[in-house]
């Protein structure tokens, strides 16, 4: 099975190259409007070597593979609106000036084919080390200190006000397009890459494809043996496999799809394994190229020994030769990360420590009526963020009123306060639970993109931070690191930060695993709501969240389960379900209810099932690519993104649609541009569990035909599960696959370093507990 890309579970090491939001069944190629990782269900669970069999990302892998959330560049006290295309460009601009002063810094290169020597010679005895299952030579980090902790450059990291209706790249200059078409075309690539190449490589685009032709590796969807026929095309017999431009491009294009699988970085050993599997001949010359050209960072991550307990710093001051010799028996891991990620992860865990260190502006004590006047988990919320900066909040659907309490009480104490959400019907959800009197009409709860956009919430002051007192972030599972990094960069002095949500749903669809890694790391009391979800639909989810899938009474029918036999009978009774059925026994429209399917592509995946659902619900031509007005669909400004959506009309500008976005929950118009939409735009009836994760509907029919048997998890069960507010029908398909899934199929891991951070930054982190 290959997999699709459309708002995707990267999981794991077992994941690197998976790219989408759920094996397509049947099919390897990629396509989907929310790219940006891979769906928990992946199927390439054998190690390094299936995960990259696994990389199937086809020229037109829904064209913004490469970008990992909703993170916006740019300078946060720019005047004026800048479109997100331009602080894009600022971005890459400043990376590519950063490349260049590295590059300048060699003291001694490496020439193509030459013997390795100075940092190069050492770095590769510590790859040889650590796959020997030594420590590797200090020496290899100790120059300069500062040079893998770096503070990123404020224009880069500090989030910049975007208007909303930004979205999608600039367009590249015509001459640019039509310089590279030639390139392609003389490569015998298609042409039709051409506008997605000019705006994958910038300016010169041209010029970088005939010096080095794997520089096509660059756009997202191609792969490794495509770009190799283009490169022998071009270099005819100058063109070899142990081309040292070749190993630099395979190592960067091996990074990128660890980060659209969620790695944050990978582990050298299991970078240059894949190196070797993509016939790259000297893979650990390959990587000593790449960071010696400043492409990628490498790091060394000292490891806890199993079962030991690490003393906080300090603990021997009477002894620093015990401390020293303790440190240097740890054992320790070598990492390999793009900078992008490496520079978010870094800079998330400095201000995730400044906010811990940070005192608040107020007093505790000032809390404590709001507290007395709580009970249960509520109260020990509100107390915990009265004498935090930073507390982790833990529960399900129900446990969001505690959020709501303490966003209630903040504001009555006369605190600037916001509560944000991953999706506007979150975002709307919360709202109906403060109520006007609770702040929701005055802009107390918004979106996390709205919010570092600036099109919501309260602004930001002179110097670029949040005029706030209490940030809330709900849906905490989905941050990934870089929006993550912006929430916590923009947070002022003595602000305090709330994480809450549910640990058992589908991770981010960027990089990173930021709740995860936090509760993990204990930098913070958490609080774990004693609030069941209620009802025979909690009761079932509460069961999965532990492993159990339990039989529960409905005794009005909540719950009902539909066994099929083949993929055709699951599409038939699909149909049946939300057409028929559901409203005439609970009176929930088609319009109210959502069917959640485990993949885009198959017999039973959203492309089958959208097809069906359309041509029962809202029959016509589709004249506007494929689409006609009243049609659902899914819309994806950004990778990792969906908003539900009606199309309107269409015409020259594009394809007119209707999506709850604005800062008041109210449908609000968007125009999709005609060369965006077949990449941003797709049926809406039908999603898969990361599109519909953060939201929920009156009903919901899941779909699980016999061949997603493979790709289920208990994470994927669970948030397809929880999407159903009043009833869930289950299409089932997979016999005995689903509680197997259950019990023994928990998230994959993900490689990232924000633990090992964390740890440096804030000491007394293994010392945390909950509260």
């Amino acid at each position: 099975m290959g997999a699709e890309a459309t708002g995707a579970e990267p999981e794991g090491p077992d994941a690197v190259g998976a790219k989408a939001d759920s094996p397509e069944v049947g099919s390897t190629k990629a396509e989907g409007p929310d790219a940006g990782g891979t769906e928990a269900e992946s199927a390439a669970a054998g190690g390094v070597e299936a995960r990259v069999a696994a990389v199937d990302g086809g020229a037109g892998a829904d064209g913004e593979g490469t970008d990992s959330g909703d993170a916006e560049a740019g300078d946060g006290e720019a005047a004026g609106q800048v479109s997100e295309a331009q602080a894009e460009l600022a971005a890459q601009k400043l990376e590519r000036e950063r490349i260049e002063r590295r590059k300048a810094e060699k003291a001694a290169p490496i020439a193509a084919g030459a013997k390795l020597s100075g940092k190069a010679a050492d770095l590769l005895a510590a790859v040889r080390a650590v796959e020997g299952g030594a420590k590797p030579p200090a020496t290899v980090f100790d120059d300069p200190e500062a040079a893998p902790r770096r503070a990123a450059p404020e224009p880069v990291r500090r989030p910049q006000q975007v208007t909303a209706e930004a979205a999608g790249p600039a367009a590249p200059a015509p001459d640019a397009v039509e310089g590279v078409r030639r390139a392609l075309a003389d490569g015998g690539a298609p042409e039709a890459l051409a506008p997605q190449t000019a705006a994958a490589l910038g300016e010169g685009a041209e010029h970088l494809l005939r010096e080095d032709p794997w520089h096509l590796l660059r756009v997202p969807g191609v792969r490794p043996e495509q770009a190799d026929g283009f490169a022998r095309a071009l270099l005819g017999p100058d063109c070899a496999p142990d081309d040292e431009r070749r190993g630099r491009a395979v190592t960067v294009w091996l990074l990128e799809q660890a980060a659209l699988a969620g790695h944050t970085a990978l582990d050298l050993p299991a970078l240059t394994a894949a190196l070797g599997r993509q016939s790259v001949p000297d893979a650990e010359t390959a990587v000593q190229n790449a960071l010696a050209e400043g492409e990628a960072l490498a790091f060394q991550d000292a490891l806890d020994a199993p079962g030991a307990e690490r003393s906080a710093p300090g603990a021997h001051a009477e002894d620093g030769e015990a401390d020293a010799a303790e440190e240097e028996s740890r054992p320790v891991r070598v990492l390999v990360g793009l900078e992008r990620y490496a520079l978010a992860e870094e800079s998330l865990a400095d201000a995730l420590a400044r906010v811990v260190n940070s005192p608040a502006k107020d007093s505790a004590a000032a809390w404590e009526p709001a507290a007395a006047a709580a009970t249960g988990s509520t109260a020990e919320l509100i107390r915990a963020v009265a004498g935090n900066g930073l507390v982790l909040h833990t529960g399900g659907e129900a446990a969001r009123a505690e959020p709501a309490a303490l966003l209630t009480a903040a504001r009555t104490l006369g605190l600037r306060a916001v509560a944000a959400c991953h999706t506007p019907d979150g975002r709307g959800r919360l709202a109906a639970l403060l109520g006007a009197e609770g702040g929701a009409g005055d802009g107390a709860v918004v979106t996390v993109r709205g919010l570092l956009s600036g099109s919501e919430g309260p602004g930001r002051d002179a110097e670029g931070a949040f005029a706030l007192d209490l940030l809330i972030v709900l849906d905490a599972p989905q941050l990934d690191v870089e929006s993550a990094a912006m929430l916590a960069e923009s947070l002022p002095d003595g602000a305090r930060l709330v994480l809450s949500g549910d640990p058992g749903v589908l991770w981010s669809a960027g990089p990173g695993r930021v709740f995860a890694d936090l509760l993990a790391a204990r930098v913070s009391p958490q609080i774990a709501s004693r609030t069941p979800d209620p009802g025979p639909i909690g009761e079932l989810v509460s069961g999965v969240g532990i492993g159990e899938l339990t039989q529960v009474d409905a005794p009005g029918k909540e719950i009902v389960i539909v066994p099929v036999r083949d993929a055709g009978e699951a599409v038939h009774r699909t149909v049946q379900l939300l057409a028929e059925s559901v409203p005439r026994a609970f009176g929930v429209a088609p319009e109210e209810a959502v069917v959640i399917t485990p993949g885009h592509g198959g017999a039973a995946g959203t492309r089958a099932l959208n097809a069906a659902l359309k041509e029962r619900l809202n029959p016509g031509p589709g004249r506007f690519g494929g689409f006609d007005p009243g049609d659902r669909v899914a819309y994806s400004p950004v990778p990792g993104r969906t908003l539900p959506g009606r199309v309107v009309t269409a015409d020259a500008e594009g394809l007119h649609l209707s999506c709850a976005d604005g800062a008041s929950g109210a449908e609000g118009a968007v125009v999709v541009p005609r060369e965006r939409v077949e990449q941003a735009v797709r049926h809406g009836w039908a999603l898969t569990a990361h599109q519909a994760v953060g939201s929920r509907w009156p009903a919901a029919v899941v779909v699980l035909p016999g061949d997603a048997a493979q790709v289920l998890s208990r994470p994927w069960v669970y948030t397809a599960f929880g999407r159903a507010e009043r009833h869930l029908s289950v299409v089932h398909g997979v016999e005995q696959a689903l509680p197997r899934a259950v019990a023994e199929v928990p998230a994959k891991p993900r490689t990232t370093r924000l633990p090992a951070l964390l740890r440096t930054q804030v000491p007394a982190a293994a010392e945390q507990a909950p509260v």
